[in-house]
């Protein structure tokens, strides 16, 4: 169901200072282009600040310093995104957890031996096996599996096509998006002197802390002996593949592709870009920034942003990039030399 709110109103629920017409109406949201005047949009880029000449929208959430143009209407504040996110979230009654599924589908399977607290909702066709316990207040879409003795926090959010392996322990208010597997085996085997290789049984599990996201198609890996661990409040995106015995830190953000190898270990507040690379063993300190397509290949523990393969400062990778930009003009002067210091020898002589 779409709401409808006046400007006064959402100026309240934004905290935003109201620059316009406070008895405007707003039904919808939309992108600075397309919004009509009874939408509203927001400019959190001063580089496009140009939209506001030509856009349609009833209310535009802008930064507090942001320049505006006369005879529109604007929600001013520290962090136009932000404002514009409790806006979108307000015009709809429901969000993420909107299913016709509520309480346990008939279709659904649970040991008797689980435990179940009141307000969760099981959709058709998942399957709970012995000794789980699930919280209040999670949800729990179509054909999801979740395995033996494991432990799901309260307010949970399980997409369809979710696996949770054995012995696993899931936070409060998890998100899993669809096909998230959370506890597979880690990847380690034995090879022998014939180049045979033998299996070795990953016997840990995964620990997942409060406020995580897991992106759809992500895989973490159970430890070895002990937990793979991610922080709470970290978000990683989708086609993550996080190995056997990790320990991500708290509030990491962690973008699609990147792969983190057994045994590393990020800090707090930790960011990487798409298709980061890390090798097994090593340790990232607090506040790092690993630019997309960044290789680690030891210890980084500096804060501040990195980038290439093998990473090094920013600053440094970026003169890098200027002179490789540069490297067909270095070619052709490096052969001129060449040709002149030929020419000045064969004058001498």
């Amino acid at each position: 169901m779409i709401k409808h709110f006046t400007l006064e109103q959402l100026a309240k629920m934004t905290r935003s200072k109201l620059v316009g017409d406070a008895s405007h109406i707003i039904q919808g949201v939309d992108d600075i282009k397309s919004a009509t005047s009874s939408d509203a949009t927001f400019l959190a880029n001063l580089k496009y600040k140009d939209s506001l000449n030509t856009t349609n929208a009833g209310v535009i959430c802008v930064h507090e310093d942001c320049p505006i143009v006369a005879g529109k209407n604007y929600l001013k504040s520290a962090n136009p995104s932000e404002a514009f996110q409790i806006i979108a979230e307000a015009m709809i009654d429901k969000l993420e957890n909107d299913t016709s599924f509520t309480g346990i589908h008939p279709t659904a399977v649970i040991d008797p031996s689980s435990t179940i607290e009141e307000g969760v909702h099981i959709g058709p066709n998942s399957v709970i096996d012995g000794d789980v316990t699930i919280k209040k207040g999670t949800l729990i879409y179509a054909n999801v599996y979740i395995g033996p003795s494991c432990i799901i926090g309260e307010d949970c959010l399980f997409y369809p096509g979710v696996v949770i392996r054995e012995r696993c322990e899931i936070g409060n208010r998890v998100i899993l998006q669809p096909g998230a597997i959370i506890g597979s085996c880690g990847y380690g085997y034995l090879t022998d002197a014939q180049g045979k290789h033998t299996k070795l049984q990953q016997i840990g599990n995964v620990v997942i802390e409060d406020d995580v996201e897991i992106g759809a198609n992500t895989t973490i890996d159970r430890g070895r002996f002990k937990s793979t661990r991610i922080g709470k409040g970290t978000k990683i995106d989708n086609l993550v593949q996080i190995g056997h015995n990790v320990k991500v830190g708290e509030h990491n953000i962690i973008v699609s592709q990147t792969g983190i190898a057994g045994s590393s270990k990020t800090g707090r507040h930790v960011m990487m870009g798409g298709q980061v690379g890390i090798v097994g063993h090593v340790e990232i300190g607090d506040g790092v920034m690993i630019a997309t397509r960044g290789g680690i290949s030891k210890n980084v523990k500096e804060r501040g942003a990195y980038g290439g393969s093998p990473v090094m400062p920013m600053v440094e990778f970026n003169k890098q990039q200027v002179h490789l930009r540069k490297i067909g003009s270095y070619v052709d002067r490096l052969k001129k030399l060449e040709k002149e210091l030929k020419e000045l020898k064969s004058d001498i002589s």
